[in-house]
């Protein structure tokens, strides 16, 4: 059987500056390092001591200190990857969110949805879904039983299709929302493969 937690980061710079994120490099916040150790352990809560853990994150400074935090709860040293990046969002990174809304362009009710670019210079949906479905594959045939797997929240929604094998041409339309620092726990048993999504962005280990 496999487990995977997908986890999005959590408050990062941008989000308290009102900067527009995507590959944008925000550090966490001091709120945000207490709540990547409130993810730590929840997650060590998650999984048995004696299991073989494998962690995966972003190369975002914001995901990669996330991770940090995760790794040593774990013992555990991080595999950075790129293709597990927030969607780039070209022109308006690091720029204030006024200068979003100047840009941007919204999608087509109908049509080429996912070939779009909201902003100039920016990736589209299809090309966040190949390369985060390129890492989701990658991951999911190591034979490891605990993955965790750090993100971000738009490039969420990618990790969870992939995981239940959407195709990419149905992703036009599909949203998952996540919260920052939520945890997502997805499952396949060892009978039937069947891709469960357990529980959906719980954030209830960052209350209190």
């Amino acid at each position: 059987m496999r487990t995977l937690y997908v986890v999005t980061h959590p408050q990062a710079t941008h989000h308290v500056e009102g900067r527009v994120g995507g590959w944008y490099d925000s550090d966490l916040t001091p709120g945000g390092v207490e709540a990547a150790g409130r993810i730590s352990d929840a997650l060590r809560a998650a999984i048995p001591d004696a299991s073989q853990v494998e962690l995966y994150s972003s190369d975002l400074q914001r995901t990669k200190q996330t991770a940090d935090v995760i790794g040593k709860r774990f013992g555990l040293e991080p595999v950075f990857d790129p293709r597990l990046r927030e969607g780039s969002f070209g022109e308006a990174e690091g720029h204030p969110q006024s200068r979003w809304d100047e840009l941007f362009t919204p999608p087509p009710a109908e049509g080429d949805r996912m070939g779009h670019l909201h902003i100039p210079g920016s990736e589209s949906r299809g090309q966040v879904a190949q390369r985060i479905y390129a890492a989701m594959d990658e991951i999911t045939r190591s034979p490891c039983e605990h993955q965790i797997i750090v993100t971000h929240g738009y490039a969420f929604t990618f990790a969870v299709a992939a995981w239940i094998r959407m195709p990419i041409e149905a992703l036009g339309y599909a949203v998952f929302k996540a919260r920052s620092g939520s945890i997502t726990t997805l499952h396949e048993d060892d009978l039937y493969r069947g891709r469960l999504v357990l529980r959906l962005a719980a954030t209830e280990h960052l209350e209190g």
